[in-house]
């Protein structure tokens, strides 16, 4: 039986956590133009969105990787939960934190933060994105190949911060 995967949650700048990875919500195109994406574009420096946009267009539910160029990163994981046209889809959420798990245990990452990816533009409540994102923390963590030990959770309000402790606390409940 594997141990379950260790959960932090930080209320604060993703940018600034010392991780393997980081995750940040992007759109189709991947510019870096959402809140947190442009957070994380003003301390990495320009060049990682030019990387970014070199290998975009992606679909909903996919994930990208570039450098952390200046962070302390190595790695930014740009996900895409929600399309052009800013419809809530559970599936494509589902699908886009499963590649965010999968790309970085490819990685070899042991370490990743993730903040309320789906709920960065109000497309999903933050809730829902917290409960999407225990379910494929669970889900992920019943591999027995599994390398990741820990992820924080990145919230950027006390909202969300609330909404990351109940899914995580209904998580231990249940198992």
């Amino acid at each position: 039986m594997t141990n379950p995967i260790e959960i932090d949650v930080w209320q604060g700048e993703i940018a600034q956590l010392e991780v393997d990875a980081i995750v940040v919500p992007a759109n189709e195109s991947l510019f870096m133009t959402g809140a947190i994406a442009a957070g994380v574009k003003r301390q990495a420096g320009e060049a990682v969105e030019r990387e970014a946009v070199a290998r975009g267009p992606i679909q909903p539910g996919a994930v990208t990787i570039t450098t952390g160029g200046l962070l302390a990163t190595p790695y930014i994981l740009h996900a895409v939960a929600v399309g052009h046209d800013l419809r809530p889809d559970a599936a494509v959420l589902a699908q886009a934190l499963d590649a965010i798990l999968n790309l970085a245990e490819m990685l070899g990452a042991k370490r990743i933060a993730i903040p309320l990816i789906g709920a960065e533009r109000g497309v999903h409540q933050p809730d829902d994105a917290a409960t999407a994102l225990a379910a494929a923390l669970d889900r992920h963590g019943a591999r027995e190949d599994r390398g990741l030990e820990t992820v924080v959770l990145v919230a950027g309000s006390a909202a969300e911060v609330s909404a990351i402790g109940a899914a995580v606390q209904a998580r231990s409940a249940n198992q």
